[in-house]
């Protein structure tokens, strides 16, 4: 059978990791699609730079445009990335009857219902395993493996530069601004390392899998989105003391009144698989009613992990390419005329646990009144820690810490709570505020 052909519009660190992989691994990945698959055309602007990764035999261009007009170019790999000419590339491809692959996960958060339904209605394919988690198959996952299973939670480590920070500041004791100047030194951080360090990448992320999971159009503008800039140090101590540690997570969780889908720093038990994925590592948890809790781990960058997931993605369109359009696997699972208008629900609304931290005044009765206007509000008490206040200000200090665990309550209630409690004369500082996630 005549190989299929692929056109790859960029060719940076993912580009040139799927050309060298794709090279390496021809014969195996031969045998398992049932047709060779041959990069023929690459368009980028560094066009001698590009000429030097793909060598002779490989067409090279420095107009994208001129790849997608190509008659006998089957596939659009698009690795160019962002919101912009990305998005205008990949419908011009989908009009032009290409099948696409991408790793660009913020152009599908954002435009992927625009982008899916154009592909659907020309009849071609949209994939995008290696825009998640690199090349941890968590697309693949959801959309085929757990079929059965009616998808509870998911929670995942999807940011590798927020977890090596964490887990920087964990061991060694550093601040945030410290150990990101280091991640940056090592190339764990972009120069600008908004989109992660902000959460917005891990956002894009999860996004992507709450509609696979639970059928919903993608609603990026939806998520609540944190990030690890707020983190203080004696935050990530004070958890460890009490048997927790502080991961940036994304979540997605099936409520009776809606979808959850947020992004923010969580308290995870230490014994917890999750708690325990460290450095640049990636990690998905999945609970399906029928399969229980299933754990994905792995790289969630680089150049060969992101491109084992885009050469899968090739994989799967060779073996699909001539099959009836309505027999493919839906881009999210589930068929479009059956996608749910589940609402995606206000943080006011969540419920969950809080690890809360107030700097306070060192004297008799504070403890006493915190604890009151909590019980007051409706909010349950899991665990309290006191420090002594020469530990937290030096000897002759008059301020200390006081932290308390809650249990489960509504964060609309908890927002009310707070106000209250920051006007106490005796609350020195604004009250530092972490959800809770026991993953059980």
């Amino acid at each position: 059978m005549k190989p299929i052909q692929v056109g790859l519009l960029g060719i940076g660190t993912v580009g040139g990791g799927t050309f060298k992989v794709l090279q390496r691994n021809q014969e195996e990945i031969k045998r398992r699609a049932g047709r060779g698959i041959e990069i023929t055309m690459v368009a980028d602007l560094d066009t001698e730079r590009a000429r030097g990764v793909v060598g002779e035999g490989v067409q090279v261009v420095g107009d994208a445009r001129a790849v997608i007009a190509n008659p006998d170019i089957d596939i659009v790999v698009e690795l160019i990335g962002g919101y912009g000419i990305a998005k205008a590339l990949v419908l011009e491809a989908i009009a032009a009857g290409k099948h696409v692959v991408t790793a660009n996960k913020a152009l599908l958060a954002v435009h992927g219902t625009e982008i899916f339904a154009a592909a659907h209605a020309k009849g071609v394919m949209v994939a995008f395993e290696a825009a998640v988690a690199g090349g941890i198959p968590i697309i693949k996952a959801l959309r085929e493996g757990l079929t059965a299973n009616s998808i509870q939670w998911i929670a995942g480590i999807i940011n590798g530069t927020t977890n090596f920070i964490l887990s920087e500041m964990r061991d060694k004791g550093l601040d945030f601004a410290t150990v990101l100047k280091e991640a940056q030194r090592l190339g764990y951080a972009e120069a600008d390392p908004t989109f992660d360090i902000e959460g917005v990448d891990a956002a894009h992320k999860v996004t992507l899998m709450s509609a696979i999971a639970f059928g919903i159009p993608v609603q990026f503008d939806k998520a609540h989105v944190e990030g690890i800039t707020k983190l203080a140090a004696q935050d990530i101590k004070y958890a460890e003391q009490l048997g927790y540690r502080i991961k940036l997570l994304g979540v997605t969780k099936r409520k009776p009144g809606g979808i959850e889908l947020r992004v923010h720093p969580s308290l995870v038990p230490s014994k917890r698989l999750l708690a325990n994925v460290e450095g640049a590592m990636n990690a998905v948890v999945v609970h399906g009613d029928a399969v229980g809790t299933t754990l994905y781990y792995g790289k969630g960058a680089g150049s060969e992990p992101t491109a084992s997931a885009v050469i899968a993605d090739l994989v799967d369109i060779a073996r699909l390419h001539t099959a009836d359009a309505a027999h493919r696997v839906p881009h999210l699972a589930f068929h479009p005329d059956a996608m749910s208008d589940l609402k995606v629900l206000p943080m006011a609304e969540v419920v969950t646990s809080y690890y809360l931290r107030l700097r306070v005044a060192d004297e008799a009765g504070v403890l006493a009144r915190v604890t009151g206007l909590l019980a007051g509000a409706g909010i349950s008490i899991d665990a309290v820690l006191q420090r002594e206040a020469d530990e937290v200000g030096g000897e002759g200090s008059t301020q200390t810490d006081l932290i308390i665990l809650t249990h489960d309550t509504r964060e609309g209630t908890l927002d009310d709570a707070l106000a209250q409690l920051q006007a106490l004369p005796s609350v020195l500082a604004p009250i530092v505020r972490i959800r809770k996630e026991e993953l059980a």
